[in-house]
């Protein structure tokens, strides 16, 4: 996933795998696993929630039909961060 996600350039990603709380879920018994992703990149500069998510899952391409079967994502630019931080 991390390796996939380098293409947008982020500066921070953080991915947080919740697989193991959704034990016996039909996706957790199909090898598709839950995760929460945290990402900064420029890439999101200027776009809606709904373009970024899609950009994402853009970017994660098939991973989205195997590896992954639900995924949370909080996805920010540069500015947005240091906005939020202060």
């Amino acid at each position: 996933m991390r390796k996939r996600l380098s293409a947008l350039a982020p500066t921070s990603v953080d991915i947080v795998d919740d697989s193991a709380l959704h034990a016996g879920h039909a996706g957790a018994r199909d090898g598709g696993g839950h995760y929460r992703l945290r990402i900064v990149s420029e890439a999101f500069s200027g776009k809606s929630t709904l373009a970024r998510h899609r950009l994402v899952y853009q970017t994660l391409g098939d991973m989205m039909q195997r590896e992954i079967h639900a995924l949370a994502i909080e996805a920010r630019s540069e500015a947005e961060l240091h906005s939020q931080n202060q």
